[in-house]
This record gives structure tokens, sequence and C-alpha cells, in this order.
């Protein structure tokens, strides 16, 4: 696409995005993953590429260091000889002392920058958001219908109608109201479950654009903001049109999607459906790619562990450096470098980069931010009620484990768990079956295990009772205690569960049976 030179692109990206925490607790919600290997900012970005705009400012705010570094690493490739740029500007205060305090007084401060650009229009985009968007077809369309301001709108249901600027217009397409989040959204002619809703994006010729921020910026009573103060002003007394979005004439009218991924189950759900069969948001098209920062990582690696239990992944998205030895992946999204140990199980998750899921660990419906490492047969999304005193869980039921998160010893299996029943009672003769391995039943005698079938140490701790309350815990580790552990297990496991006994029980102040045995 030949560059378009007479516009100047400003994207938004200083938001909080506290609906999406804790995934935004140390990073702005543009620079949050997406699909593995993308950041949510990178689809605007690469719309503006492939709709040849080259001049792009992007604002910043809140927590901007991972987006400036990823804006940096990934998209330095505008030529600056040939009047390209990609610029992040973090607040200025060049018209006073406060932060930005709205999208309107975000570009007012701002203005110098656009004055020096020598464009003629502006177009303003929203960096979270996911879609495809021709944004040249928006401006032809601004041209040909000599509109002062022109406005992208979509169709949404009027239930959801309430969280957009809803607004009507003629057969023109001129809008002739605008109704910032109305509490009764105005349905569409002959569409009546069906509402016009702004996309936050917009296009100004740059004389009309300045010279209403000056105007708002001087306005007391405004709260500095595009749809709540200019939109329904400007309507009353220019020339404002809508486009629609997925318009015939645009080259991604095929890819008409968009997303706002603003909560956590908007996130987790828009990344699930890039694993549908046909996913409504298609990475593998050629025409149109979302270009992303590629972190040098080898091939993706499944392969079998060391007792050959092959690594099996079902639909699933891998990115770079991604190793499942032994484990199981199934309808999940893996960042760059993410391990899935031997025994281990993902399930309907989203991991970010350099996460472990160490042997015998299980995760289902789960976001797990970046470097988390899962310990060995820890289990997460399993267990609501566990889950909740540790983490944040959406309305859904999405489990997010925060960025960096370590476990602490006590968290690791802990001793009251609301799961399937694995047995009431250890006693000598007893035939034991755990439900996770229905097919695995072993005799515990008096001096060893008589059964052929082998049982893993991952067996044996979940044949341990921590169901029953505190005494009775205590009463079965003090007989295992006294009959001596190796009845139940033989050679380096032996240390291995005495040790999670011990510490268990001295994380309930609890003096361990076990502490004399060798």
């Amino acid at each position: 696409m030949p560059a378009i030179s007479d516009t100047l692109s400003i994207v938004l990206a200083g938001g909080v995005g506290s609906r999406l925490a804790p995934l935004t607790t140390d990073r702005a919600k543009p620079a949050v993953p997406f699909g593995g290997q993308y950041r949510i900012i990178d689809f605007t970005l690469s719309n503006c590429l492939h709709s040849g705009l080259r001049q792009i400012l992007v604002l910043t705010q809140y927590k901007s260091d991972s987006l400036h570094k990823h804006l940096r690493d990934a998209w330095s490739i505008f030529n600056s000889e040939l009047g390209e740029y990609i610029t992040d500007v973090p607040p200025q205060q060049r018209t006073g002392a406060s932060w930005y305090r709205g999208t309107a007084d975000a570009i007012h401060q701002n203005l110098y920058m656009l004055r020096r650009s020598g464009a003629k229009n502006v177009i303003i985009l929203s960096g979270d958001h996911v879609y495809r968007m021709d944004y040249s077809a928006m401006l032809e369309a601004h041209r040909k219908s000599d509109a002062d301001v022109s406005v992208g709108c979509m169709e949404v249901s009027l239930k959801e109608a309430g969280s957009f600027g809803i607004m009507s217009f003629d057969s023109q397409q001129r809008i002739r109201s605008f109704d910032e989040k109305p509490r009764r959204p105005r349905s569409m002619p002959n569409k009546p479950q069906r509402a016009l809703a702004s996309m936050g994006i917009y296009v100004f010729g740059i004389d009309l654009l300045c010279h209403e921020l000056e105007r708002d910026s001087r306005n007391k009573a405004s709260s500095h903001d595009f749809g709540k103060d200019l939109l329904p002003r400007l309507i009353c007394k220019h020339r404002v049109f809508g486009y629609h979005f997925g318009d015939h004439t645009a080259r991604s009218s095929l890819e008409s999607y968009w997303r706002d991924v603003g909560t956590i189950d908007a996130y987790y759900q828009a990344n699930m459906d890039l694993l549908k069969d046909q996913p409504p948001l298609d990475l593998y098209s050629d025409y149109w790619p979302i270009r992303k920062f590629d972190r040098p990582a080898p091939p993706v690696k499944i392969d079998r562990d060391r007792f050959g239990t092959p690594g099996i992944v079902t639909d699933s998205m891998l990115s770079g450096g991604v190793m499942v030895s032994g484990g199981t992946v199934s309808r999940s999204i893996l960042g760059s470098k993410v391990r899935v140990s031997s025994g281990a199980t993902v399930e309907d998750s989203i991991l970010f980069d350099d996460v472990h899921i160490e042997q015998g660990a299980q995760v289902r419906n789960c976001i797990i931010d970046k470097g988390v490492r899962v310990p060995k047969n820890e289990t997460v999304g399993i267990t609501p009620t566990i889950d909740a005193d540790r983490f944040t869980i959406s309305e859904n039921g999405v489990v997010v484990i925060p960025l960096g998160y370590h476990f602490t010893p006590s968290e690791i299996l802990p001793l009251i768990q609301d799961q399937t029943e694995f047995f009431t009672t250890v006693s000598a003769g007893q035939v034991v079956a755990s439900t996770h391995f229905p097919n695995r039943r072993a005799n515990l005698g008096q001096d060893s295990i008589t059964d052929t079938m082998s049982i893993s140490v991952v067996d044996c701790l979940e044949m341990i009772e921590i169901k029953k309350q505190q005494a009775e815990f205590v009463a079965i580790t003090s007989e295992i205690g006294n009959r001596g552990i190796q009845s139940f297990i033989k050679g380096s496991a032996v240390c291995e569960v005495r040790q999670w006994i011990e510490q268990r029980l001295l994380s309930q102040h609890v003096t361990c049976p076990l502490a004399s045995q060798s």
C-alpha cells in the first residue's frame, strides 16, 4: 500500500486497563500479550502499516515501560529519511502540570506535535482493541463525503450497547445523534435488537481538531473526552459522518472482526476464538499479516519423557521454544519458551512466555502470566475454593496467576481439597484406588507393595488422606510412621514423600512422627 503522507495517526495507549487486572498490574493494557506471540497494540499498528499510514504517534501514560520496549523492538521499521516514524509520547505537561485527563486532553497536550507534523488530516485510534481494518478506505470515504469529522462504527446487540457511544445517521450516513453509554440505547431502524456503536476511531481535519481541542480545554465542566464532550457538540454544527466497519470497499472487509478485550473473560474468549476450526480472526492470513516481535527461540519440541511417555498436543497454538516432554496440552495457547513436563496437563489455558508446568501439575481454565513456575503435582483451575484464596477468578471462572508469582510451600498440595475422594483410611492389606487413576489398584501389604503394577510418587501423594480434618491426617501419618514408610514406597521416593509429609505437618504446627525415620 502506498504511503499516505498527509495523514497523522494518533494511537491512544495510555489507559489504566483496571478491568483487565492483574494482567495490567505491571504493564499497560496495549502491551498485554495476545495469541501467544503478539501484543494487543500490534493489531492497530499493523492496520496502520497495511493502510499506508507511516507517521504515527503513540500516546502512552500508565506503566508504559514494557510498551515502550515493545515499540522499540518490534516497530523500529520506518525510514525517517522518507518522513516515516513511530514515536511513543508520554505526558510532557506542555499545557499544565496534569497527566492526561481524558482522550481529548491527551491529544490537546500534544498539539505542538500535531502542528509541526504538516498533516492535513488526523486519524485517532485506540491501542487496546483486537481487529483488522483498512483505514485507507475510511480516509477515502471521509474525503468523498466532504466530512469535517468521520466516526468508525459497527453494529452491536442492544444488550451490549450500553457500553458504547451509540449513534444514528441518515440515508447519507451523516450522524444525527450521539449518546455516550446510554442507559436506554436507541436501536437501528428495521433492526430492533441491534444498535450502531462507535469504535473510538475518528478522522478530523487538523485545523478543526486543534480548534475544538483548544475550546474544550477552556471548558471547566468538560471531562475532555471525545465521546462525552466533543462529538455531541460537533454533530450540531459540522458535517459528521459515520463509516461502517467492514465496508465492502475496504481490502480487509473479509476480516471484519473487532473485539474489546477489556475484561478477563473477554480477553480469554478472544484468545480461545483463535483455536476454532474456522477462527473469526485468522492469524494465518497472508494478505494482512499482524506484525510482532520475534523473540530468538529454538523450534518447538514435543518429545517423550525419560519414561518413554510421549508429549501430546491437540487443538493448540505453540510459540517458539516451547517444549512438551511427556505432558499433555489441549485447547491452549502457549507463549515463547513454555515448558510442560512429564505427567503435567494443560487444558483450556493461556500461558505467557517462560511459564514452566512441572511434573504432574494440572492446569485448567487459566491465564498464567510470564515467568511463573507451577510446582510439581500442583493443581490450578481444578478447585475453585482453593484458587479463590490465592488468585483472581473472573465471573466465568477463569483463574489468573499474576506476573512472576511464586508458590509457597504451604500452597503446594494443601491439606483440604474439594476434589474427588481418593480413600478414607490407609491400613495394612486394604485395596486402595485413586479416582484419578481408575485402572490402577494396589494391595498395600505389611512389608511391601504386592501388586505388580508400579505406583508413582504422584499416585502415593494422591493416596494420602488430605480431605480429612487435621486430627485424622495426623493419625494416618502416625500409622505410616509406626509401620515404616518403606511399606508403601521403594527407593529414592521414600525421602521425597517423607519430606512432603513433614512440610505439611510443620505448616500446621504439628509434630511430625516421621522425623526420626532414616
